[in-house]
């Protein structure tokens, strides 16, 4: 999944060691709001401390951010966890950008020739009666083989 939008927290990093293997981890939690009409907020967490200096997130960033979602069950609640593994800057001024980009998502294949249009759509519809079609009188007796 993904989401667009400027990151407007920058939350504390936790961390801690692992009770299973031993070894050290951290995870850092950013608030991302969406520039729609109504904005929307959504809280998001990068784990370990190398993709968190690599990602290098700040406030004020406008990002485009790919992300997991997973919940799980502790001492009978059940929480959400939104886990981001990919973040990319992005320009909200450059729409052409990103239709050029949906374009290469799926590459021609080789030899592949483009899809002719429709013959029914090359030809003018024909005209639509609006008046319906005339039903048969009743004459009593019914021609299809239903009992009712």
């Amino acid at each position: 999944m993904e989401i667009q939008g400027k990151i407007i927290a920058v939350l504390p990093e936790r961390g801690g060691v692992s009770q299973r293997t031993g070894s050290e981890w951290k995870v850092a939690s950013y608030v991302i709001e969406t520039m729609e009409q109504y904005p929307r907020k959504c809280m998001f967490e990068v784990f370990g401390s190398d993709k968190i200096s690599q990602m290098n997130i700040q406030v004020g960033q406008l990002l485009t951010v790919s992300f997991d979602i997973d919940a799980h069950e502790y001492n009978g609640r059940w929480y959400n966890s939104i886990r981001a593994w990919r973040v990319e800057t992005y320009d909200p001024n450059a729409p052409v950008a990103a239709a050029q980009q949906a374009d290469t998502a799926f590459p021609p294949v080789a030899g592949a020739q483009p899809a002719a249009a429709p013959a029914a759509a090359a030809q003018p519809a024909a005209p639509i009666d609006s008046a319906p079609a005339p039903t048969p009188a009743f004459s009593g007796e019914s021609t299809d083989d239903l009992p009712f």
